[in-house]
């Protein structure tokens, strides 16, 4: 099987591309999906480097991404949602590290995966699963953010904030996204009702009057203020810094959900989601495609592309 894979952590440069990987295992409830497009996220760079090495097991080799858009090729006998042929996306998480989607065939837990949304093409769903999760389970669970809320997410033109502005306005918030000024004119076309420049001072004292929750994707200065923010520190969610909950606040750590990735799809389809590619990579090209995401101030999502 043809794939990128490393034998040991690094830099870029132990990714390899390669001819020779054993095709995977197709386990009883296992659905195993031939790769179109592979969404690139900063969790496959602290995976590289062996950041994570003290919360999962990891078995070399290693196929990098947890990101996958692709064609059933084969199903286990206990799946029943599935059969070959049938398009699909997923978040692809499991127990341990070994099998990601930087390759032509990846076996995924039924669990991970649901049917690809029929208006988003393979490249736009392969980088959707990951960052919409982690959107939709922060908003819909953590803050409960519902109707007539004034919601404000930090980095709001980034992969994960890009959902997260269009999620929340489809749930009825009023939304107050914080970018560069380049990006204000990318925010208001997805629906946000202000954008407040976070080079421009604490954002605290750029609001009008606080808001109703915090969805904090940034970390740093910007989760620092954010008591000062909202009116309640409870509905105060970070995905990048755990030390919001000393605050009174949630860390979010997303889940593989097939409702979840079911409903990102029918927002897709009913035109309340879109998804912005900032650049589509080939399979050959993962390392550069990992340097463009570590370098950070990426518009919308980077994926790689399987022929």
């Amino acid at each position: 099987m043809r794939g990128i894979a490393y034998d040991r952590f690094g830099g870029v440069d132990v990714l390899q591309l390669r001819d020779d990987l054993p095709e995977p295992p197709v386990g009883p409830d296992t659905v195993l999906v031939r790769t179109r497009a592979a969404g690139v996220n900063p969790v496959d760079i602290g995976i590289r480097e062996g950041n994570l090495a003290s919360f999962f097991p990891h078995r070399f080799p290693i196929v990098p991404g947890w990101d996958l858009a692709g064609v059933v090729e084969a199903v286990g006998p206990a799946v029943v949602d599935f059969a070959p042929g049938d398009e699909v996306f997923g978040y692809l998480r499991r127990d341990d590290v070994q099998w990601g989607t930087a390759a032509e065939l990846v076996p995924a837990p039924q669990r991970c995966v649901a049917h690809k949304p029929e208006s988003l093409s393979f490249t736009e769903a392969g980088a959707l699963p990951l960052a919409g999760l982690t959107a939709y389970q922060a908003l819909t669970e953590t803050l409960a953010v519902g109707e007539g809320d004034r919601v404000l997410v930090h980095r709001a033109a980034g992969g994960v904030g890009f959902f997260a502005v269009q999620i929340a306005v489809a749930l009825g918030a009023h939304v107050i996204g914080t970018a560069s000024p380049r990006n204000h004119g990318f925010l208001t076309d997805a629906g946000a009702a202000e954008v407040l420049d976070y080079s421009a001072g604490p954002i605290s004292q750029q609001l009008s009057d606080e808001v109703d929750a915090v969805l904090d994707l940034n970390g740093g200065d910007a989760l620092a203020d954010a008591p000062n923010q909202v009116r309640d520190v409870s509905r105060i969610a970070s995905v990048v810094d755990p030390s919001v909950n000393g605050m009174g606040g949630r860390y979010v750590f997303v889940r593989p959900e097939r409702h979840d990735l079911e409903e990102l799809a029918r927002m897709a389809d009913a035109g309340q989601l879109r998804v912005a590619i900032a650049k589509a990579f080939p399979l050959e090209r993962t390392g550069e495609a990992q340097e463009l995401v570590a370098g950070g101030h990426v518009r919308g999502k980077v994926v790689v592309t399987v022929p």
